[in-house]
């Protein structure tokens, strides 16, 4: 089985089992993942977990595959990273927060998967490529726009332009890694994070998330626009309520699942 969804009840994970291929991008791992989006939507579900089967996280595109694609017009090219392209954008706009959980390494396209996550948890020793340049190749799925948010421009030149692999150990001292832990913690750190985030409030959360990203792409004045009518739809709804009375009477919130 090259992929898998597991339905844990407040969380979604997907597996990537394509291990002969050190999870290498498959049509099932495309379905996997579009179907752990539209999964998130139900609102028992507090999270995703993106994880492999494998020792290998992903190694991104099959190079056979990209041969096969030659004889293919650009136009029809275009539609295929197109499909690339929509699982990045559905991660990005998924309602809850999107876990990756690391394993091994991220190469090319499976760093763009990993880094389109809210939270990143690696084990020891991960090495995150992207080698396109080496194949006369360019980034694909959003890998230059998470390089350049996370990244300083510099670190991101020498990962595309010379090939050269960058740890997850740099990445986390530089703030683009929540966690890095022994290889038998990195599943239950991404359930940690799972953990707190499924008692919070799912709503703020969402909203949240979706402020942070847009501050990315925006001015100063759209965001305090976005914020001011956030905030002020926020401070009507329930999950207010129940914070400020809890925080008032020094207990813990206990917000709506």
């Amino acid at each position: 089985m090259s992929a898998r969804i597991e339905d844990a009840g407040d969380r979604v994970i997907v597996w990537n089992g394509n291990t002969a291929r050190r999870g290498a991008l498959s049509p099932a791992l495309y379905d996997c993942i579009a179907q752990a989006m539209e999964l998130a939507q139900v609102r028992r579900i507090r999270a995703v977990i993106l994880s492999s089967d494998g020792p290998f996280f992903c190694a991104g595109g099959d190079l056979n595959v990209l041969i096969e694609r030659r004889t293919l017009s650009e136009a029809e090219r275009s539609a295929k990273i197109e499909d690339l392209h929509d699982l990045v954008r559905a991660i990005r706009a998924c309602p809850v927060p999107v876990i990756g959980a690391i394993k091994g390494g991220a190469a090319g396209a499976g760093a763009s998967l990993a880094l389109a996550c809210d939270f990143i948890v690696t084990e020891q020793g991960v090495n995150f490529t992207a080698a396109y340049v080496k194949a006369g190749l360019v980034p694909d799925a959003g890998l230059t726009a998470s390089l350049a948010r996370l990244l300083p421009r510099p670190l991101a030149m020498e990962m595309c332009l010379l090939a050269r692999p960058v740890s997850s150990d740099r990445l986390s001292h530089l703030g683009a890694v929540n966690a890095v832990v022994p290889v038998d913690d990195v599943l239950p750190e991404a359930h940690r994070i799972a953990d707190a985030l499924a008692i919070g409030p799912r709503d703020a959360i969402g909203v949240i998330r979706g402020m942070v990203a847009a501050a990315y792409d925006q001015s100063e004045a759209a965001q305090l626009d976005l914020e001011r009518d956030a905030m002020a739809h926020a401070a009507g709804g329930t999950e207010a309520a129940e914070g400020i009375a809890a925080f008032l009477e020094k207990r813990k919130p206990r917000f709506a699942s």
